[in-house]
């Protein structure tokens, strides 16, 4: 079994969608847990505030394999194929880490986004404080304290389509 980090993000109709990828993600994999939920400004390009979290689950599905999960599921709420990365998303569902797994295909892992976006960062941080980035050693809480980008970032309360998830607060 892989441990693995899911990066989920909506900025349209943002509680619906980021819903649906914790029922997806739930059925998919089983028993996941969720960072709390953070919305911050649209980043490169302008638009709508995004919602923003990290989920963690357990899998013995491939790297593709669950790349193309998420990409089926993105589709299935209504992402385009072939989107542009800066532009608005009803959902967009991104592998960060497979275990310790470092490698450029199918996807780059661990994902950039985890040393240059705030909102995959504290999330992450969150959820797996001890936990070490494959490729500076260093634990997701050191990575955090130590971000000098600066990135809008606020928590929010979120309504969970069923019980509330295991969260990493």
């Amino acid at each position: 079994m892989a441990l693995i980090y899911i990066s989920i993000g909506s900025n349209i109709e943002r509680e619906l969608h980021i819903s649906a990828a914790y029922l997806e993600l739930s059925a998919l994999f089983g028993k996941i847990r969720c960072s709390a939920v953070y919305e911050s400004e649209a980043v490169g390009f302008d638009g709508d505030a995004f919602y923003n979290l990290v989920a963690q689950a357990n899998t013995d599905l491939s790297v593709a394999e669950c790349i193309a999960a998420f990409k089926a599921i993105e589709q299935k709420y209504g992402r385009p194929a072939k989107s542009p990365k800066f532009c608005g998303k009803r959902l967009d569902l991104d592998l960060l880490t497979y275990d310790q797994l470092v490698c450029k295909a199918p996807v780059e892992l661990p994902r950039d986004e985890i040393t240059k976006n705030a909102f995959v960062l504290l999330p992450l941080s969150e959820l797996a404080p001890e936990q070490t980035h494959p490729l500076t050693g260093q634990s997701y809480q050191q990575m955090w304290q130590n971000y000098q980008v600066p990135q809008k970032l606020w928590q929010v309360a979120f309504n969970w389509p069923d019980a509330a998830p295991a969260t990493g607060v």
